[in-house]
């Protein structure tokens, strides 16, 4: 009797050790999880984290973010839109969510000019956007455009054979139009401007597109623009082969020329260009605009742009590459119609490296403050700040046909948002969600069919039987 309770004694004593070290791992563990907390993607194309642009807009925000939810306390979306709203404030855990009964809240309802249960309101510094679905384009969208301080103005230029801006009936594939909603959903104003109509820059103009016009202008219109230019606007000026650049003063003020002829992208088959005259950019020079962007851009039919040093050196530019050719390139100024050419600097063809894309900075000169009345302080000094302008060789691959093309819609974005010196916005676009859809053929169908109602049943069946043959025989 005492053998059996002196064995019984030390297995109490081990179960109750084991039953307590049991304890503290479930404790520990349940600490640990409300404590730390780890999170994994795995999802194809990483669907349910936000992409580096949201990212790197949300390090971009110092102030919190206020999400305002008008809906019922037992709807179907509350759930899906926590889980949107928690991916952003995975990386900015200032961004608070708060749900708002419409019943209960008519006042609020009223303030915020809503309109239908399920709508969301985004506060940030004071300012607030509406969005009625959930998805992260809109959701980014919608914090850059808040987080844009002042009115940026981006006017294009017409009445010359510019690519248009404007959607409608007449609008094609040569325009501009999906570029200027993309612009618009980044927070800028789009406008356009026919100088004969009326003949002013708007004070408040960001930026001043020009893009590819096949009319010259007419001279009042010229010094116009020279003005704007000489008095420290922003300028994008973008031109084509075989169409006459015109502007000469205005070539002359930024100290440039235009190379007639068209860019020839010798490795072009290789990397899938379908023909010489669309040059892909693989890489980029060192510049402010390009130091993150690493995507590849196609410029179809592109002629280049030279500087002349001493002029742009008079003139006080800065002049940086921003699309540049290798040395293999040249500047073919023969015809294509022939199919094949080649290199033949005797008929004129100018070789690489070639600018496609330049741009120009230098630093403005910082307007005169009133002088104060009496009593009043002295006003603080002006900024100077820097006048950009990009010159581009291309205007296609700006227009609806071409803005989809790899990575054209990004960069061009980037190019307009660093003309309105909007430069903690750049490299900030969030692509398309990867296809989710799953399409198969026909046979395709009935086979899955006939292997999930016959073939797995089949299978199933036929290995219990083996398995009770094989109990019986035993």
């Amino acid at each position: 009797l005492r053998t059996n309770m002196n064995t019984r004694n030390p297995k109490r004593i081990q179960q109750i050790i084991n039953g307590l070290l049991i304890l503290i791992v479930v404790t520990a563990l349940g600490v640990l999880s409300a404590r730390y907390k780890f999170e994994a993607d795995w999802t194809y194309g990483h669907r349910n984290t936000l992409t580096a642009g949201s990212q790197k807009l949300l390090a971009t925000l110092e102030d919190p973010v206020q999400v305002l939810v008008f809906d019922y306390p037992n709807s179907d979306t509350r759930r899906d839109i926590e889980s949107w709203i928690g991916r952003y404030q995975r990386f900015k855990p200032d961004v608070k969510l708060d749900f708002i009964d419409p019943s209960a809240n008519p006042a609020k309802v009223k303030q915020y000019d809503i309109t239908a249960p399920g709508e969301v309101v985004i506060e940030y510094q004071g300012r607030r956007e509406t969005l009625r679905q959930m998805s992260e384009a809109l959701i980014t969208g919608a914090l850059q455009r808040l987080a844009s301080t002042g009115e940026r103005v981006v006017v294009f230029l017409e009445g010359h054979g510019e690519r248009s801006v404007q959607p409608g009936p007449g609008a094609t594939q040569n325009d501009l139009t999906q570029l200027a909603e993309a612009l618009k959903g980044k927070g800028l104003k789009v406008q356009s401007l026919n100088l004969v109509k009326t003949p002013k820059i708007p004070d408040n103009t960001s930026t001043l597109v020009i893009a590819g016009p096949t009319k010259t202008l007419l001279e009042g219109e010229e010094k116009l623009i020279d003005d704007y230019v000489a008095n420290g606007g922003n300028l994008l000026w973008l031109t084509d082969p075989e169409v006459p650049a015109g502007l000469p003063k205005l070539a002359a003020t930024l100290g440039i020329h235009w190379q007639d002829g068209v860019v020839i992208f010798p490795d072009y088959a290789a990397l899938g260009s379908p023909n010489p005259a669309v040059f892909l950019a693989t890489d980029y020079p060192p510049s402010e605009l390009t130091r993150d962007f690493r995507d590849v851009t196609a410029f179809p039919l592109a002629r280049s742009v030279a500087q002349e040093a001493d002029a742009a050196k008079r003139n006080g530019w800065t002049a940086t590459p921003v699309v540049q050719t290798d040395d293999q390139a040249w500047l073919e100024t023969g015809s294509l119609d022939g199919g094949a050419v080649s290199f033949d600097p005797k008929a004129g063809d100018i070789g690489g490296p070639l600018n496609i894309g330049l741009a120009l900075t230098r630093e403005k000169k910082a307007p005169e403050a009133a002088a104060p009345k009496d009593g009043e302080a002295k006003p603080e000094a002006a900024k100077a700040g820097t006048q950009r302008v990009l010159l581009f060789g291309d205007s296609d691959f700006l227009s609806d046909a071409n803005l989809s093309t790899l990575a054209n819609k990004p960069f061009a974005l980037n190019l307009v948002q660093w003309l309105a010196s909007n430069d903690a916005q750049l490299n900030i676009d969030v692509p398309k969600a990867p296809d989710t859809v799953l399409r198969l053929p026909g046979w395709a169908f009935w086979l899955i069919g006939l292997g999930y109602t016959l073939v797995l049943p089949a299978l199933l069946l036929g290995f219990g039987v083996m398995r009770w043959l094989v109990r019986r025989r035993a």
